[in-house]
């Protein structure tokens, strides 16, 4: 890191055993993803109640070239509280490791899409009987009933008309589990 680490104690006196275990996720963080510029770490201790106790709450703002990511910015939010301080920094320690593997999947390109859903041709249509079937580019049969077909439009299919579906396993073989009729 080209900015040293800066540790902060909130509600609380410093702690020479939790700034060694801020220190040591900071290093494996750093040592996973070079890249990072900085790392801030805010550790707050619950206000102490007679009632009930409160949980410590962890904040990460990490700096890389590509901006900030912050871990636990909403001060309500209970991912990275715990009645341990040691859980409380594990937690967010794992959310900010999953922020930046997803930071340097983006820098890769590596991103997450949706399977094009396979398309064919209406080929058969029983309509007495609510159901039909499809035909793919490579001649698969995939049988589809009324209700899979979206918008309620088993009614306006012919013999032809381009679709795209998702396929399942059925009792009997392949079938549609959604018809799209494709524009």
């Amino acid at each position: 890191m080209q900015v040293p680490l800066q540790v902060t104690f909130r509600n609380m006196g410093p702690s020479e055993a939790v700034e060694a275990e801020v220190r040591k996720r900071v290093d494996k963080l750093n040592h996973r993803y070079r890249e990072m510029v900085s790392c801030r770490v805010v550790v707050e201790a619950p206000l102490q109640h007679r009632q009930k106790g409160g949980l410590f709450k962890v904040r990460l703002d990490i700096t890389c070239p590509e901006g900030k990511l912050e871990v636990n910015r909403d001060p309500d939010a209970r991912h990275h509280a715990h009645e341990d301080v040691y859980v409380a920094l594990r937690d967010a320690f794992l959310a900010a490791e999953r922020k930046l593997e997803g930071l340097i999947c983006r820098r890769k390109g590596v991103v997450k899409g949706h399977e094009e859903a396979p398309t064919g041709r209406i080929t058969y249509l029983a309509p007495m009987e609510d159901y039909g079937k499809i035909t793919t580019p490579d001649d698969e049969e995939i049988y589809f009933h009324r209700h899979s077909v979206l918008n309620a439009a088993f009614d306006t299919l012919a013999i032809g008309t381009p679709v795209q579906f998702r396929q399942e396993e059925g009792d009997q073989g392949p079938q549609a589990s959604s018809v799209k009729v494709m524009a």
